[in-house]
């Protein structure tokens, strides 16, 4: 009813300019409902958008690949860790899920890995450390967060990988890569993958890795270091997030 009441009003101010008794002062307030309504509109659309599922049961596990001794690969110029900006970007991605009420559970919240002293297996026990948290957050999604690298500094570009037999972790990936794709910094459009990765395996509860760039290219490494490129990364990431679980949702 709210919303006939403000089409009506917005009628009365409109009627006198087509019999011809408009005044400076219908035409400005007409224009003025008009346009106050057309954004309060916007708004509740694109709230609606985000809010299509019920969030306060809704649980993400976002992984900072890598961690302590295990840096990952390295920038070509500048020699910066992997393990350093996956994790910034799962900071900024945590922020957004959070503040769409969204549960988040990080794998890695500090710089240091998860395999407590730095001796033999140690890689073995990180990665198991990692399944453990997964296996307790019983997520809704899993984010794995890496940079790539390649023999040719040419390489470029986002990627994303899921499991072979995983049809949502596929539907999940499509949904994220098609906002990296879409970034204005985004030289070559990408398919997500199939990928045979421990992460993606340690589970079945739905999981991709987001390969954020190539650390191996100058070009992707430049970018890498910014905040803004990251900031928009976590962005575009988040939004693929939320466009899977509001189709869940939609298609239970």
């Amino acid at each position: 009813m709210q919303g006939r009441s403000i089409f009506v009003r917005i009628g009365e101010y409109i009627s006198p300019m087509r019999t011809g008794k408009s005044t400076a002062k219908s035409i400005f307030l007409a224009g003025a409902l008009a346009v106050c309504f057309l954004f309060t509109l916007s708004v509740c659309l694109s709230v609606l958008v985000q809010t299509a599922v019920d969030t306060q049961n809704i649980t993400v596990v976002l992984d900072a690949g890598h961690g302590g001794i295990d840096g990952g690969v390295t920038g070509v110029n500048t020699g910066v860790k992997e393990s350093e900006i996956n994790l910034a970007i799962v900071k900024k991605l945590q922020v957004r899920l959070e503040q769409a009420g969204i549960n988040v559970v990080l794998t890695r919240k500090t710089d240091a890995g998860l395999y407590g002293l730095a001796v033999k297996g140690f890689k073995k026990r990180d990665m198991q450390k990692r399944k453990e948290i997964i296996q307790k957050a019983s997520p809704a999604v899993m984010v794995s967060v890496h940079q790539n690298a390649y023999p040719r500094s040419s390489r470029r570009g986002a990627q994303l990988f899921y499991r072979a037999d995983s049809i949502e972790g596929q539907t999940l990936a499509n949904n994220i890569q098609a906002e990296l794709n879409d970034m204005p910094e985004c030289v070559k459009e990408s398919t997500p993958l199939v990928g045979d990765y421990y992460m993606l395996n340690c589970t079945d509860y739905t999981s991709v890795i987001c390969e954020c760039g190539f650390l191996s290219s100058p070009e992707d490494e430049a970018l890498l270091l910014t905040e803004e490129y990251r900031e928009k990364l976590a962005d575009a990431i988040y939004r693929g997030v939320i466009a899977y679980l509001s189709s869940a949702a939609a298609n239970p």
